[in-house]
This record gives structure tokens, sequence and C-alpha cells, in this order.
């Protein structure tokens, strides 16, 4: 699993990339439209599709002389599975704070 999340934040390291990442969630684009929309050249943004498609994010499916992109949510999912655990490592940190700080408040104030 860590290759392939940090194949993830690799790709989506860059602005570009993640603005192309924003346009296909609203659903598959041919380049030329990404290219238009984003005001980037198609080389350009032909090279950052590149990177999304060898990372896993993004899928293509020829319509013709037309290659459109279509986001792929595996990705996703796993890079989500991997910010919950810094949650949940979080709230058990806060858990824990918490309790010492009651532990502290006991100390400086016993109940009677």
């Amino acid at each position: 699993m860590s290759e392939r999340l940090a194949r993830t934040l690799f790709a989506l390291s860059d602005a570009n990339r993640l603005n192309i990442v924003e346009l296909l969630k609203t659903g598959p684009l041919p380049v030329g439209e990404i290219a238009a929309q984003l005001a980037l050249n198609q080389p350009q943004t032909s090279k950052h599709l590149k990177i999304l498609l060898e990372a896993d994010l993004v899928r293509i499916e020829p319509a013709a002389n037309r290659r459109i992109y279509h986001l792929r949510t595996e990705p996703f999912q796993v890079l989500t599975v991997w910010s919950q655990s810094f949650e949940q490592q979080m709230v058990s940190r806060m858990t824990r704070l918490e309790g010492y700080l009651e532990q502290m408040q006991d100390t400086v104030n016993p109940k009677e």
C-alpha cells in the first residue's frame, strides 16, 4: 500500500494535476477540453495526465480519435483510509490529554 500511496501523493503534489483532478471530479473530459479549461497547452496537459495515469488516478477511454479521461476512485479511497488513521491517532491523543488534565485538576483541587 505504501508504494501506491507514494505514487498518489506524488501525482497530487503539483497544482496543475490537482486542478485536473478537480475538473475530472465533475465528469470525464478529453485532453483538449482539460487544456482549454485550465489554460494549459496540450503537450503540458498530456504530460500531467501521463503522471496521473501512471499513478492510477485516471483511466483512458478511447473515442474515435480522442482520448477521454476518467477519474478513478480507488486511489482516493486508499488516501482517505491513510488520512483517517491520523484522525484516529489524534482522537486517541486528545482523549489521553483530557484524562491527564483531569488528573492534574484533581491534584490541584482535590474533591471534598
